[in-house]
């Protein structure tokens, strides 16, 4: 499923993402200009990254779903014999 894949390749990507802002880190550490604007920075970094790449597997999550979707509702024959329908009730409707 393209979901899963979409999650997973954003999971990388995200794992890439903060390898690369602790080598950055280590390597300031190392040469003694390691300060809490540089901690900051990588922070804000990681954080504008990652949000895009979440946003992005959401979007791709959603859109293969949807065009999954599609295909199932315009593809005639047995391929909808194992669909399931369900119902959502009203706020408030306990029925059974």
């Amino acid at each position: 499923m393209r979901v899963v894949s979409s999650v997973s390749s954003a999971h990388e990507r995200l794992t890439e993402v903060v390898a690369v802002a602790v080598e950055v880190a280590a390597e300031a550490g190392e040469s003694g200009t390691y300060t809490g604007e540089i901690a900051r920075t990588l922070t804000a970094v990681v954080g504008k990254i990652g949000a895009r790449i979440a946003v992005d597997a959401e979007v791709r999550g959603f859109t293969s779903g949807w065009q999954e979707a599609v295909r199932h509702v315009s593809a005639p024959g047995p391929e909808l014999d194992d669909a399931q329908v369900l119902r959502m009730r009203p706020e408030g409707d306990a029925g059974p």
